[in-house]
């Protein structure tokens, strides 16, 4: 049991336990501090998006907290905290930003565990007019600088390691599914890329796999990346999970010449992720569809949907082409200092 394990029952702010946690967190600060100079050198310029939004994000099963923005007549308004700052950042992009970059806290409900916080540290950055292997190497560069900062020859987490300096491995989602799952997801959809829930849960059957009630592609999807596939993803070496099938990728660009896939990525390390990017979709009557068929499934699944960004919508009409990632800064800071879990690298958890 580690020191931090040890210590975990008593708060955070008892002087032994931040006494143990102090070397983290001052790993993290220089973390960070090589973070933004290397953005700085990239000529990244930072901006800071509010929190408070219209809508939080319209992705089935990232859930938001609400609350009421009260005006000056009294009356309110629902608003959310934003679960990534992307709407405003591309909105950012539309107004004529080449290269952008954020650093904040986003918040996310129904989410904890030894990963996963509500309230946690985004790094999310774009590239106007570069193709998203820019943002892929932008990932690879930042963490082999989390290593060099910590002085870490590999990251570890539970019973995983794997070298931040090694070269990535690059694998479709189609062929990770196929290795390590033995599924053949090209079977399960259409030449434009429409999803058949039955035909995925037929080939789960005939390889012994357990189907649940919920036969949804997108359900079925989920629960073989994260039982079968992504255990397996980043050991040894970085694993760049590249080429999501378009239906789930609601913000990325179809793959030119293949409808059914689309230029999506996730970093992996140790079993990890660490990092979700695209190369980003910019046309609105298409974004507006795949937003409404997230909610329409949002609804039925959780019985809740969130509103739509209409400036984002219109915003996208002057986005230029461009690439963007989000990279969970908390999960790096873990693997870089090998913490146990994620309380253990923020200054202050969230109370349970």
């Amino acid at each position: 049991m580690s020191t931090l394990d040890a210590h975990s029952a008593s708060p955070w702010w008892t002087p032994s336990v931040h006494a143990d946690r102090r070397p983290i967190l001052l790993a993290r600060n220089r973390i960070e501090a090589g973070v933004r100079n290397y953005l700085a050198q990239n000529d990244f310029l930072i901006v800071d998006p509010p929190g408070l939004q219209r809508s939080p994000g319209n992705e089935i099963h990232l859930h938001a907290f609400g609350t009421t923005m009260i005006g000056n007549d009294g009356l309110g308004q629902v608003m959310y905290l934003h679960t990534s700052p992307e709407f405003t950042m591309k909105k950012l992009l539309a107004a004529g930003e080449q290269r952008i970059a954020s650093l904040q806290h986003v918040w996310r409900n129904r989410e904890r565990s030894a990963l996963h916080h509500p309230e946690f540290t985004m790094l999310e950055w774009y590239r106007v007019g570069e193709p998203y292997d820019a943002v892929i190497a932008d990932c690879v560069a930042l963490l082999r600088l989390a290593a060099e900062t910590t002085g870490v020859k590999s990251f570890n987490f539970r019973d995983r390691s794997c070298d931040p300096f090694a070269e990535p491995e690059r694998l479709c989602v189609v062929d990770a599914f196929e290795r390590h799952a033995g599924i053949r997801l090209l079977d399960t959809m259409d030449s434009d890329g429409v999803t058949d829930g039955e035909a995925l849960a037929q080939q789960m059957l005939a390889l012994g796999l357990a189907v649940p009630e919920d036969r949804s592609w997108s359900y079925l999807f989920s629960l073989i990346l994260n039982e079968k596939v992504e255990p397996e993803l980043g050991n040894g070496r970085v694993t760049v999970l590249d080429r999501y099938p378009a239906a789930e990728a609601a913000l990325a660009r179809r793959v030119p010449g293949d409808a059914r896939i689309s230029e999506r990525f996730e970093l992996y390390a140790c079993g990890v992720e660490l990092a979700n990017g695209f190369g980003e979709l910019t046309d609105a009557s298409e974004q507006r569809r795949r937003f409404a068929a997230e909610m329409d499934e949002k609804q039925r699944i959780y019985d809740e949907r969130y509103p739509l960004d209409e400036d984002f919508l219109a915003a996208l009409a002057l986005m230029p082409e461009a690439s963007g990632v989000a990279l969970g800064f908390d999960r790096l800071v873990m693997l870089a200092t090998g913490a146990p879990r994620i309380e253990a690298v923020l200054w202050a958890p969230v109370a349970e």
